[in-house]
């Protein structure tokens, strides 16, 4: 039985899984292509929360605390291998609350931690709450936004399917808080675009007042998702990122 909470293809030859958690209204589908581009070694397995897709009918859930413990449930059968976790804006606060939730789990921690387009969640967050908007207020700023494709925001009945959906992941976003307790030690690599206006520089380099581990950051051409303008350019530095863990490990002594 197919495991609802990944999309993946799976190989005989992957040493290494990596788990992809999308954005806000995000599904496994931002990460099309992804498998295509990383070497044979590495296996994608795109995350899809409930409220989407082939899950449509599962409500969404609306609290951090509840999606990483569903998740860390879902993602646990597959826990079998190295494994790494790459987020994108609210998939980065995601998957860091999961590496974060593993060992309380008995489960395994990440051997590589990818957090782009995110900062880091002790700062201050300006801005209004979206989630509670009217409708018309809501989608205007969710093309602001960006990320939602243009064919949804201009379909009325397929954007009213959905907006429930995107609603509750701004609810997860507006209402998650961080706090302190253990701290993921694998290497962790921040990951951002150069003319993205809503997570600077700064912001992303600020986690490393929460990571002693951060291995290095990396800024792309491109805005806030930058991923989706040159997708080649982030799983080439994906793939580098992952084979110098690689090295690393299978050159240390003990």
């Amino acid at each position: 039985m197919r495991n609802p909470w990944v999309y993946r293809s799976p190989t005989s030859g992957a040493r290494t899984r990596l788990f992809c958690f999308p954005y806000a209204g995000g599904t496994a589908a931002a990460y099309r292509g992804w498998q295509e581009d990383l070497p044979g070694e590495v296996e994608v397995c795109a995350v899809e929360p409930p409220g989407r897709r082939v899950r449509h009918r599962e409500p969404a859930i609306r609290r951090m605390p509840e999606l990483v413990d569903a998740a860390v449930a879902g993602l646990a059968p597959l826990l079998d291998r190295p494994f790494a976790l790459f987020g994108h804006s609210l998939g980065a606060l995601v998957a860091y609350e999961v590496a974060r939730a593993l060992p309380a789990a008995g489960l395994p921690t990440p051997d590589a931690l990818f957090l782009s387009g995110a900062a880091a969640p002790h700062l201050p967050r300006p801005g209004r709450r979206l989630s509670g908007l009217p409708d018309a207020e809501f989608l205007a700023e969710l093309r602001d936004y960006g990320g939602t494709p243009t064919a949804l925001l201009a379909d009325p009945e397929l954007i009213g399917l959905f907006l429930p959906t995107l609603r509750a992941d701004f609810e997860v976003f507006e209402t998650y808080a961080h706090q302190p307790g253990h701290v993921p030690a694998c290497p962790t690599h921040l990951y951002g675009g150069q003319r993205d206006h809503r997570v600077i520089a700064t912001q992303l380099r600020a986690w490393r007042a929460l990571s002693p581990s951060v291995a290095g950051v990396r800024m792309f051409p491109g805005g806030h998702f930058y991923l989706h303008e040159d997708r080649t350019a982030v799983t080439d530095a994906v793939a580098g990122d992952l084979a110098g863990l690689a090295s690393a490990t299978s050159g240390a002594v003990g």
